[in-house]
Formats: C-alpha cells, structure tokens, sequence
C-alpha cells in the first residue's frame, strides 16, 4: 500500500513535511492493521469457533440426548403421584418412534395363546425385543415313551412376520412328564431332546425356554440327591445338544436354550432351590435364566407382586454383589417383571386373581380409586368394594416399571416380562 501511494505522489522538492508525515501516517495505519488483525484472529479463534462448535454439537447430539429420554418421562408421565384419570387418558398414547430401544440389555417377551394382545404387542414394537417366547408346547408322558404337544398352538403367519425382525423366537416347553423315569431312563432322556431338537429344525425355532424346575419341585424328587444331580445333567445334555446344531435363520448361531427359575426362598437354601452353585454349574451349558421375581404376594398373604427390596435380595442370593464380579454369569439373567396385577379380596374367605390392563382400565373407571404409593415395595395398589367386600388391587405403574429396570441395569440383567399382552401400552415406551 506505501508503494502505491508513493506513486500517486510525484516528488517536490517543497514537499518533504508531507513526505515526513505521511510516512507518520502510514507507521499509524501499519500499527493499526495489526491491532485490528489480531483482535480479528483473537475473535476467530477464541469466539467465533467456540461458539460454532458449541452449535455443531448441539446439533449433532440433541436429538441422541432427546433419545435417550423416553416419551412417558418427556409427557411427565414417570411419578408416584399418578391418579386414575391420567391413567385412563394416557396409557394408550405411545411414542411415534416404537424401534427405537432405551434398555439396551436382553429383553425377553412371553406371549399366551389365550391373550392375543401379545401377538399385536410383538408386531408394533418388535424391536425392543430380543427374545420372544410364544407359551406353545408341553412335554408329556404318554404310555412308555414321550409326546411333545403344541404345534397346534404355532402361528405360521405371525412367525414369519415376526421374522422380518432380529428377535430370536424361542417357544416355552414345559416339561410335564414323569420325571423319575425321564430322569432315571435314558433313553427316555434322549427321546425328550429328540423330540425338542426335531421340532426346533422343523419349525425354524432359534431354541427353546424351558420349565421344568418348578414341576421336579412339585413332584418332590429335588430333595434326592441323586435325581437333583440328574436333573441338573440332564439340562446339561439338552444344552450341550441344542449348541449342536445350527439355526436355520442364522448359519453362524447355534441353537439356544433359556431355563426358568425361581427365586430361592430365604438365605438357607432348601434342596428345592436355585442356588448359585446350580447357576455356576449349568452356565456353559443353558444361554440364559429366566427368572420369576413376581408372584411374591397370593390370595392368602394379599400384597405387592414383587417388592424391590426382594426382587434385589433374590438377585444378592443368586449373584452376590453387584459389580465386575458377577457381570460373567449376571448378563445371563433374564430378571422377571410382572406386566399384570392381582386383586385380591380382603376377608375372611379370601380369594382373588390375576387383572390385565384391559381389566384394570376397566376397574379404574369403575371405582375411580385414589392410587396409593407403597414405597418400601415401590408398587402402586388402590382399595374397593364389591358387594360390601374389600379388594386391593396392585398393578404395575410405569414408575414401578422403572424401577425395576434400573435395578436390572445396576446389576447387568436383561429382563422377561411375563406376559406382554397383559400390559398397557405406554409400558413399551420404556423398553
């Protein structure tokens, strides 16, 4: 800039002042051009990119933050303090984005044929599940040998919807047969994984979740040492069998196999028991235990389905404390969440039931109850009269619901919800 300013000046010997103080001029204006060019090159850099990376970023990850926020705690929904009303207004309202998945740990899902709101449950929000257990067959004794029965139960149609999806469909086998002899007869063994086996490849299951510690502890024969160690192998051997052989959807998967459990019933392990010795022993063997943390109330000792202080006992029992430790055999756990309720009578003859939503929508509005909060259980129950007799009715609530996933998440567990058709449809939001 000087240079061409000398230029458009031409020389006089009576001009050396302006000369002089035009030379000043430009020293300013040269001094001026740096001041100004450092205090641009300070705002770029400690203003202007602040500012745009604080805009990316919240760009980029407000929506990931709105997520990670379920819709029923966005609508304020998630409370002690919830009346009846809200319940009947909001409870059939859910998110617009029904793939999306906040509990990110294993979610089972059981479905009963005698409930097909479970069946639309799994088609509308199929991707929060990663297990689905349809409640189908039932493993009999018929004369000297075995029949599995249930087929009949299988949905082709929604089987092959369901497909479309990643959700592993493992059907629930209850093994009703006699067990003395099952467990005593080899070839009776071997008949009973046959016949599993067989009907897995033929109807394109990803395995099986299978019951049958509740029916030895019914018939008794866990207080044998010796049929207790051949229960146990034998579950062995049906594990070990179906990890044999490859699913037909998925080549590079083996078959799997989930057992049902239930939770031991006081610190001193009876031999009709779960212990943790029995999950150390099956673990390589059984791909995940599910385990029946609800029903700890009945018509005869009315009360919550499944208080949280012994929803986290059972799991201390089982696991020990929660942390690195038990992660190995704690991501193995499907932890029980009841998605019905009971309503219990409250007098001398006692009596009651389980309640679906759609019964305890319909109670609701009848009774138009005032909701009561039970804190040490964390579960929300209500009374009513019928006829002059008194009912307490318990139902889960989504801040029940709540709860209990974060008590699965501060141990590692996935969940099983037993049963999805008998929930309300805001508790999907929560998965």
């Amino acid at each position: 800039m000087a240079k061409r300013r000398d230029r458009r000046v031409a020389p006089s010997p009576g001009r050396p002042k302006n000369r002089v103080e035009s030379a000043a001029r430009l020293d300013q204006f040269s001094d001026s051009a740096s001041d100004r060019k450092l205090i641009t090159i300070f705002v770029i850099f400690f203003i202007v990119i602040p500012t745009v990376s604080v805009l990316l970023y919240c760009t980029k990850y407000s929506t990931r933050a709105s997520r990670s926020v379920t819709h029923v705690h966005q609508r304020g929904l998630v409370k002690t303090d919830v009346n009846y009303q809200e319940i009947l207004t909001e409870n059939s309202k859910v998110s617009e984005n029904a793939s999306h998945r906040y509990y990110t740990y294993p979610v089972l899902a059981y479905i009963t044929p005698w409930n097909s709101k479970g069946y639309e449950m799994t088609k509308m929000f199929n991707s929060k599940f990663t297990h689905l257990s349809p409640v189908w067959y039932d493993l009999k004794s018929q004369g000297t040998s075995l029949i599995l029965e249930g087929r009949h139960n299988a949905d082709a149609g929604w089987l092959l919807e369901l497909r479309k999806g990643d959700a592993l469909v493992l059907p629930r086998v209850v093994l009703e047969a006699f067990p003395k002899e099952l467990l005593r007869k080899k070839k009776l063994r071997d008949k009973a994984i046959d016949l599993i086996l067989t009907e897995c490849k033929e109807m394109e299951y990803d395995g099986i979740v299978l019951e049958s510690w509740s029916r030895w502890t019914a018939y008794g024969i866990l207080h044998d040492p010796e049929l207790r160690n051949m229960a146990l192998e034998f579950i062995k051997q049906l594990g070990n069998a179906l990890h044999s052989v490859n699913s037909v959807r998925n080549r590079k998967q083996h078959l799997q196999l989930v057992y049902v459990i239930g939770p031991p019933h006081s610190e001193k392990f009876q031999p009709h028991d779960f212990g943790p010795v029995d999950l150390q022993s099956l673990s390589d063997a059984v791909d995940g235990f599910s385990l029946m943390t609800y029903d700890f109330s009945g018509p005869h000792n009315p009360g919550p389905n499944a208080p949280l202080k012994w929803i986290s006992f059972t799991l201390q029992l089982l696991l020990g404390s929660p942390g690195i430790g038990t992660r190995s055999l704690a991501r193995k756990i499907f932890l029980g969440i009841n998605f019905y309720g009971n309503d219990f009578v409250l007098s001398e003859a006692s009596g009651g039931g389980a309640v679906t939503g759609r019964e305890y929508l319909n109670l609701l509005g009848k009774h138009k109850p005032a909701l009561q909060w039970e804190k040490n259980s964390g579960e929300h129950f209500f009374f009513s009269d019928e006829n002059h007799v008194k009912h307490a009715v318990f139902y889960p609530s989504l801040i029940s619901i709540s709860m209990r996933l974060e008590e699965a998440k501060l141990w590692g567990t996935g969940i099983a919800i037993w049963e999805i058709g008998q929930g309300l449809d805001y508790f999907f939001d929560l998965l």
